[in-house]
């Protein structure tokens, strides 16, 4: 097996019978020999766009390698029960870890599978009605089963990345997720990808437990031994994992009535960008994409400049061929999020435009204490709500309308399905967060040629980029630094920022579980 590494145009880049006859002609593979692509890459820089490719080239087409995972061999039945509350992707892959070192895994999801989880998201679109226990943020599979998939990190020492990558494959992800730069799995692939998983944690002896909230901990002398749900159902273990994800407010809530540490923690609010895919093609491809080339995205940072204070403005989570959706998980809140499908074939792109927000940001907030700042986040939803007609309507604005402080008196066609309503959407910020956008959305302007114009349009909120709040850790143990065997994962406690680096948490943490677990038994 030998490897090529050429630069070549998107007809051969994205076409593989083309690129077939290309590396015959010029020599580069007989006919007797075959490729496969080990990475793949678009470079957008100049007037041409071209593509970077990494063959591997053999006497026949290897099938996929797992170089790093290896599949479940031994049940768990009757080993040590650990806990694992939330079933997002810090759950699911702490799961799985657990039967690989021993371990009985019992995950306790407050939604439900990712099945049924359809007709609430349906609800939500089509009748305006959120269900606070399963919605876009809360059931199986969590917030990222209603993404984009986007597997982007930059959670390089954190982990194995390929064995993160190498597990979805194994479950029904695409192979090629192995090797394109940027690589995505998309929204109507993922859900059978969490059922498989879900079918391999129950295969192997480990339960999942759907319908299930958790409402309270049971600790005795500084030690959790298990939890009490809201059914009155207290469940055992040797240690419990929070993996509850970035919107379990509930959770939160408890800890801090139970006077178990928590932190205020900066996070990033702001709005939904939607643009016509083709506008974002023609800057970014200086051109238009053509046959080959996947709808392009973009990744914006700025710094604004206020009252001598300077506040990160980015894009978040940006979607290409994708939609905006409704992500709220109570009813009275509008929330705003992206996803794609594995085509990205709509003709909208929508991203997350978002300035960073620091305690001393919102004083009268963050004097409330560790819960302040989402005190705050839940104040801004509500306000967007009662805005756009208390409903879950978007408030929406048109962005050269919203630069120029216009309520548009038209808004533009939108992937976001409830509906949207024309607002000032500068009054649902305090000032300093809307002038910081305005900033933002002017200096990205000025990069991308044809980036502020009319024909886009931002719809509030985006509120929901992480959490507000962070439960600590002690650094070598990963438990709570204040109850034994607590072991907060994941988003939801502040470690992980997206599918990839939850799933990773979520592995790092069942393995300092089984360490301190089994070394005691």
């Amino acid at each position: 097996m030998k490897e090529i590494e050429l630069t070549v145009s998107p007809e051969l880049g994205f076409d593989e019978e083309n690129l077939s006859r290309f590396l015959i002609s010029k020599g580069k593979i007989s006919n007797e020999e075959h490729f496969q692509i080990n990475r793949r890459s678009i470079d957008a820089r100049g007037k041409k766009v071209k593509v970077h490719l990494r063959i591997l080239v053999g006497p026949q087409v290897s099938e996929t390698l797992f170089i790093e995972y290896e599949p479940l061999k031994k049940s768990v039945e009757n080993s040590p029960n650990v806990l694992i509350v939330g079933a997002g992707p810090a759950g699911l892959f702490a799961a799985l870890k657990a039967i690989e070192l021993g371990l009985k895994p019992i995950i306790l999801e407050r939604g439900k599978d990712v099945r049924s989880r359809r007709r609430d998201i349906a609800a939500i679109n089509k009748d305006h009605l959120v269900n606070p226990e399963s919605n876009y943020c809360f059931g199986e599979g969590g917030a990222g089963t209603y993404s984009d998939g986007k597997l982007y990190t930059r959670s390089r020492k954190r982990g194995n990345i390929r064995r993160i990558f190498e597990i979805l494959v194994a479950h029904g992800a695409p192979e090629n997720i192995l090797w394109e730069a940027h690589p995505h799995i998309g929204t109507n692939k993922l859900p059978k990808i969490v059922a498989a998983m879900r079918e391999e944690i129950l295969a192997f002896g480990g339960e999942i437990h759907f319908y299930t909230r958790v409402d309270d901990l049971i600790i005795r002398s500084g030690k959790v031994q298990g939890v009490l749900t809201a059914g009155g159902s207290r469940i055992s273990g040797e240690a419990v994992v929070l993996a509850t994800g970035h919107s379990a407010r509930d959770i939160y809530f408890l800890l801090e009535r139970k006077k178990i540490a928590l932190e205020i923690k900066p996070f990033a609010l702001g709005v939904r960008v939607e643009h016509p895919q083709g506008l974002i093609d023609e800057i970014q491809y200086s051109g238009p994409r053509g046959e080959y080339l996947p709808a392009s995205s973009y990744s914006l940072v700025s710094q604004s400049h206020l009252e001598k204070v300077d506040r990160g403005v980015f894009s978040f989570c940006m979607c290409p061929g994708g939609f905006i959706v409704p992500a709220a998980t109570n009813p009275g809140e509008v929330v705003v999020n992206g996803m794609s499908p594995s085509r990205r074939d709509s003709k909208y792109a929508n991203s997350g435009i978002v300035v960073e927000i620091r305690p001393e940001d919102v004083p009268l907030y963050s004097k409330r204490g560790n819960l302040g700042l989402l005190d705050f986040q839940a104040e801004i939803e509500k306000k967007a709500c009662e805005v756009a007609g208390k409903s879950q309507n978007a408030p929406a604005q048109r962005l050269t309308d919203f630069l120029e402080g216009k309520v548009s008196t038209k808004l533009n066609e939108t992937s976001y399905q409830p509906g949207v309503t024309s607002s000032d959407v500068s009054e649902i910020f305090p000032a300093g967060v809307s002038n910081r956008l305005k900033q933002g959305f002017k200096m990205f302007g000025k990069r991308m040629k044809g980036y502020v114009t009319n024909d886009a349009q931002i719809l509030g909120v985006e509120s929901r980029t992480s959490s507000p709040v962070k439960i600590p850790r002690d650094d070598n143990t990963l438990q709570h630094p204040e109850i034994s065997r607590l072991y907060p994962c994941g988003e939801g406690a502040g470690y992980a920022g997206g599918i990839v680096s939850a799933a990773l948490d979520g592995e790092r943490v069942m393995t300092a579980v089984a360490h301190n677990i089994l070394k005691h038994e």
